[in-house]
């Protein structure tokens, strides 16, 4: 599958009280702010599907929030302004690259969603010691290799076979950077694959 599409609510220090519980309750003081496809935590700012979505939508079970159409997504969604522009792939079976252009998309890190797109296993379920630790995390929430993210993967089916968010497929995460964007925003170095 090819590249796919999102703009994102940010979710971070600005979010105030909520952000605050969000950190005491997972326990990721490293956060500078949470990237993730986790509709939970970073919602999408498209919430409802329109006739016109369709042929530029991924028509798949869970996955009617991702957009196969740039152009269209822009244009549905309005300004991106204080909002994530995403580039994602799904499985990727090595580091992919976001399609050049004028979004500037650089890599974030790689998360791992259950395979209904619901909450991220890295970020949303607690943490599971068995098969990563919360310190690996990058200051996005993410890991940042691919290798790292398919032996969690593994890890998770392994040592929590009965745990229905454990059953996760690896996504990478590349975003466009804001106006003005803080240092975290720069490529992150080490290895990508």
């Amino acid at each position: 599958m090819g590249p796919l599409f999102i703009v994102t609510k940010r979710f971070g220090p600005h979010d105030g009280e909520s952000w605050q519980k969000y950190v005491a309750w997972s326990k990721l003081t490293q956060l500078s702010e949470l990237v993730s496809l986790d509709t939970g935590l970073c919602e999408p700012v498209i919430d409802e599907i329109i006739a016109e979505d369709w042929p530029h939508i991924v028509n798949e079970n869970f996955m009617l929030h991702l957009f196969t159409d740039l152009d269209y997504l822009l244009r549905r969604c309005g300004s991106v302004a204080d909002r994530n522009l995403l580039c994602v792939f799904r499985n990727p079976e090595e580091h992919p690259s976001p399609p050049t252009g004028p979004h500037g998309f650089r890599f974030v890190g790689y998360d791992l969603l259950d395979v209904t797109c619901g909450p991220s296993a890295l970020t949303n379920c607690g943490g599971f010691p068995l098969a990563f630790s919360n310190a690996e995390l990058t200051s996005h929430g993410l890991l940042p290799s691919l290798r790292r993210a398919r032996e969690v993967q593994s890890a998770l089916k392994k040592h929590y076979p009965l745990e229905h968010h454990a059953d996760c497929d690896v996504w990478s995460l590349f975003r466009a950077p804001q106006q003005g964007a803080a240092a975290d925003d720069r490529p992150q170095a080490g290895d990508r694959g």
